[in-house]
């Protein structure tokens, strides 16, 4: 039987790619921000600024702390392609969120499961109906997108086998073995997954099932009991699989953003630091919005390994603020080992 060997965590920010002087077009993007959630409520920036005005986040503003942070920041994913390196799994399954890149409104499944024989990535193309290029969108996709499409390898026995596990255990999930055309109209997979393919994997993506799970539209948002619930199906599914591959499970996104909350993040990385799925089901889910949906991608990697001999170590954790009012991404970089 199939054998899970490792568990990862990622941040896939744009600022992981926008050098510290490009920060400030992230700032701006969240000036522009109509719902910024903070403490399970959105603010407009101006709002945001005077309600956090005691905390003083202009000491954490600067090139030079900027670029402290994203060279911590740089030095953890370089430990994580290594250990994905020194480990080399056979097999990965990724949790990771679609933001319209492939599904939107028109259909948007809470789980879907991908179970075709590839997947592509492509880089965006400006047009004249979007601020891609002015928020630094554009730049940061090469963090998760080479210059030109690429097909990469997926498990399509794994993928069926998991949907059948799952449909057993009462999961109703999606399933698609190709992507729809999402938001850009080019049937490609979108930046949770394409951050893994290029920062973690370097490139040399193996074969894999990517987990779709809907964080950040409502009203179909998986709780986090229920993103924990799925990651303890998927691994039983993966231990049932007739193979002898060995097996990454790894998570992408978040955590808090486009509001840092660092309290927040810190009662999340105890809970996975105590595999304590009640402690983090217990947290009001209407703090899990926006960008720290995502977290939620984390869950599922952490029910994976609730009943594994894989223990979380936190690699590195890096608030990386670029305004006033607290906004920026906490970035977070971890392995269960």
């Amino acid at each position: 039987m199939a054998k899970i060997v490792l568990g990862i965590g990622t941040s896939h920010s744009p600022q992981l790619t926008l050098k510290p002087e490009q920060w400030h077009l992230r700032t701006e993007a969240d000036q522009r921000n109509p719902e910024l959630w903070y403490r399970g409520k959105p603010y407009v920036f101006s709002e945001l600024v005077e309600e956090r005005a005691g905390a003083h986040f202009e000491r954490e503003l600067g090139m030079e702390t900027y670029q402290g942070r994203y060279t911590a920041c740089q030095n953890s994913l370089d430990r994580l392609a290594e250990i994905f390196e020194k480990v080399a799994p056979d097999v990965a399954v990724i949790f990771g969120d679609d933001q319209h890149e492939s599904f939107v409104d028109d259909n948007m499944p809470a789980m879907s499961v991908y179970w075709g024989d590839t997947v592509d990535t492509a880089p965006l193309v400006a047009d004249g109906s979007d601020r891609a290029r002015e928020s630094g969108i554009l730049t940061a996709q090469l963090g998760h997108t080479r210059e030109v499409r690429t097909t990469h390898p997926c498990e399509p026995g794994l993928g069926q086998h998991i949907i059948e596990r799952l449909i057993e255990d009462e999961f109703d999930v999606a399933r698609s073995s190709s992507l729809p055309p999402g938001r850009h109209e080019n049937h490609s997979i979108g930046h949770a997954f394409g951050f893994v393919y290029r920062r973690i994997m370097r490139d040399e993506v193996i074969p894999h099932v990517p987990i779709f799970l809907n964080t950040y539209f409502p009203p179909n948002q998986p709780s986090m009991k229920r993103c924990y619930d799925l990651g303890k199906a998927v691994r039983r599914a993966i231990e049932s699989w007739d193979s002898d591959k060995r097996v990454v499970v790894i998570a992408s996104g978040g955590l808090t953003h486009f509001v840092i909350e660092e309290d927040l993040d810190q009662q999340v990385i105890g809970a996975f630091k105590a595999k304590d799925e009640k402690g983090l089901a217990a947290i009001p889910i209407k703090h899990f919005m926006s960008g720290t949906s995502e977290t939620r991608n984390w869950a599922a990697a952490a029910g994976a390994m609730h009943a594994s001999d894989l223990q979380f170590d936190l690699i590195d954790y890096v608030p990386c603020y670029r305004s006033e009012a607290g906004t920026g991404c906490a970035m977070a970089f971890a392995q269960w080992a």
